[in-house]
């Protein structure tokens, strides 16, 4: 039997390699870098790094100002200044120096700690090289710095953009507050509404997690190889170590878990990582929405100068930044919700799942802010086509069958006569038929209404039988600050 090549894995085989010229395997940090980039001064390697070393000058500079250690005086404003530049001065020669130092310990941590102890001998601390990760273990700065890099994250670039993507549909909602649309429930014509309500709904839904998101708290701790300080009271058994820990972590703009094993249990990440999931979700339905009415002609897109719909359909402008933003939505929370599940959960006092795992935080918000991006710019591109909402309408008066039916009901209670049976008498009139203007004003004619009441219905058209729509989007659906 041959075992020669096949034409194709011979092509295959003689192809260039396209190497390590800046490529990358993922789209974020390819053909979307542009939407994502804020992340990553938070949340890539370098990011998180750069933390790491924030963390262990800051407990450097801690230690030294609460004076935990017998003899430790503390540092010159100038030495304080110098170690807080290791952190300010860290850029790619020094992302490629600790990556050298890593290939030699195989331990990152560990290569953060030689990394600084490389400098102080020029702030005049070398003989203060043992405060470095003192009484550390990984964890402790692994978690602060995590903890660090997804607050900034979340508060310098998620958030702003969901607020910016908000108010595109807080925008519409405004605008759109009195334009009135057949609804659709089960995707039958129904009580009409106004496409302003519509969207202040998704406005006050995403709004209310917003909330939760803006108010989480990020815990982080630094007490030890399994929670007990052990370390620290062997060194220096007068110290108030948990004190000591609580003013650090707090000092670093977060809050103090004050009881863990070796490692912060992570529970504050599932429950934001979850709030930003139901974000997205929410969202995911807008988009959905939104794509709906597209295809039913209720939203126009304003093309793109030079922009093409389709390869082959030149007619074509397909809604794709909701496409896009809904996979990109999808993909988010399913990265979202396995860091949920299995960042709470660790064997006995520690194991390394968490390791791997918290690297993916970055990639996670990454599909989110793109999908905040896509509908941002979605928003952007909408016109609403006024005539065909009208129009929808129009041919749709049998929704005023609610209205004259509970009409009937109400007059029945005050004592009038022939009110018999309305939802049945409105079901034959309207179940499995077309009904016009002119049929629904003559059917009412005749059911002996009260002068008032009948009048009512008379005036009423499915682009009038809104109810209090546009005031409920006015009250509720514009963002607040």
């Amino acid at each position: 039997m041959s075992s020669q090549p096949s034409a194709t894995s011979a092509a295959t085989a003689d192809r260039r390699p396209l190497g390590d010229a800046g490529i990358a395997l993922g789209p974020l940090d390819g053909r979307y870098r542009a939407a994502v980039e804020p992340l990553v001064e938070h949340l890539s390697e370098a990011a998180l790094n750069r933390n790491r070393i924030h963390v262990e000058v800051e407990w450097f500079i801690h230690l030294s100002e609460q004076q935990t250690l017998p003899g430790l005086a503390p540092l010159t404003d100038e030495q304080k200044a110098g170690l807080r530049r290791i952190v300010a001065d860290f850029g790619p020669d020094e992302v490629a120096e600790l990556a050298e130092i890593e290939q030699v310990t195989v331990h990152d941590v560990k290569a953060i700690e030689y990394f600084i102890g490389r400098r102080l001998e020029a702030l005049g601390l070398a003989e203060k090289t043992a405060l470095v990760h003192f009484a550390c273990t990984s964890e402790d700065i692994n978690n602060l710095a995590y903890a660090v890099g997804a607050r900034d994250a979340i508060q310098q670039a998620w958030l702003p953009a969901a607020r910016a993507m908000l108010e595109s549909i807080s925008t519409m909602a405004a605008s759109a507050a009195d334009t009135p649309m057949l609804s659709r429930t089960h995707g039958q014509p129904a009580t009409p509404t106004t496409l302003g309500k519509e969207m202040a709904v998704f406005v006050h839904r995403l709004s209310r997690q917003l909330r939760r998101i803006e108010g989480q708290e990020f815990l982080g701790k630094i007490n030890g190889a399994t929670g007990t300080y052990a370390a620290h009271l062997a060194a220096a058994p007068q110290t108030d170590w948990q004190r000591i820990a609580r003013t650090f972590v707090e000092g670093l703009g977060l809050t103090w878990n004050p009881l863990t094993t070796q490692i912060e249990s992570h529970d504050w990440q599932a429950e934001l990582y979850a709030d930003v999931a139901r974000f997205n979700r929410i969202l995911h339905g807008f988009c959905v929405d939104v794509w709906s009415y597209i295809s039913i002609g209720y939203f126009a897109q304003v093309p793109v100068a030079g922009a093409t719909g389709s390869s082959t359909m030149p007619h074509k402008v397909n809604p794709i930044r909701f496409e896009n933003a809904e996979a990109n939505l999808e993909l988010s929370c399913a990265l979202l919700d396995s860091l949920g599940a299995t960042l709470v959960e660790s064997r006995w006092q520690r194991d390394l799942t968490d390791s791997t795992s918290q690297r993916n935080i970055g990639v996670a918000l990454g599909h989110s802010m793109l999908a905040l991006s896509n509908v941002t710019k979605g928003m952007g591109q909408l016109t609403v086509a006024e005539p065909v909402l009208a129009d929808d309408l129009d041919g749709n008066w049998e929704v005023l069958g609610e209205a004259v039916q509970t009409v009937m009901r109400a007059e029945a209670l005050n004592g009038a006569e022939g009110m018999d049976n309305p939802y049945e008498r409105l079901k034959e009139l309207t179940r499995g038929h077309r009904v016009d203007g002119e049929r629904m004003r003559e059917f009412v004619q005749g059911l002996g209404l009260p002068q008032d009441a009948q009048e009512r219905l008379l005036e009423l058209t499915p682009g009038t039988y809104t109810g209090i729509a546009a005031q409920l989007a006015a009250e509720h659906g514009p963002t607040r600050g």
